[in-house]
């Protein structure tokens, strides 16, 4: 069993099956449901992000409205947010897009489709937290 993570995730994709999918796996990981946050696209993220504080973005790409690079630009603009960890789960394989979002300080990105575990792993990676899946009891 996952510590319970104390941090707040917002998970950013037009697809709800995704979203949904995604938010199961960040639970898994040790987060509370009240502590998950969704967005359908990048305006809705940021509306978000006025009036929740966020540890860990993760983020599709290729979606309507806003898409993840315009959000990505807008979080760096802002200097009240520019700390939060922005993770790229996407099936993006666009070298070129994904070096920019390395460089508008993307720490990592998963492809579509994952592993749970590999998500599990991401979120424990990005935040700082030792992995606990050993048999230790």
């Amino acid at each position: 069993m996952n510590p319970r993570l104390n941090c707040h995730v917002l998970i950013v994709d037009d697809s709800p099956i995704l979203r949904a999918a995604i938010k199961k796996v960040v639970k898994l990981a040790g987060v509370s449901e009240d502590r998950i946050f969704e967005a359908g696209n990048g305006v809705e993220a940021l509306e978000v992000l006025e009036t929740v504080w966020i540890d860990l973005v993760l983020l599709d790409l290729n979606m309507p409205i806003m898409d993840g690079e315009q959000f990505a630009i807008q979080l760096r603009q802002r200097s009240d947010v520019q700390d939060v960890v922005v993770v790229v789960v996407s099936t993006e394989a666009n070298r070129e897009r994904l070096e920019r979002m390395r460089a508008l300080g993307v720490e990592r990105t998963l492809r579509k489709p994952f592993e749970p575990e590999d998500l599990c792993r991401l979120i424990a990676d990005v935040l700082g937290i030792k992995s606990s899946n050993s048999a230790s009891t």
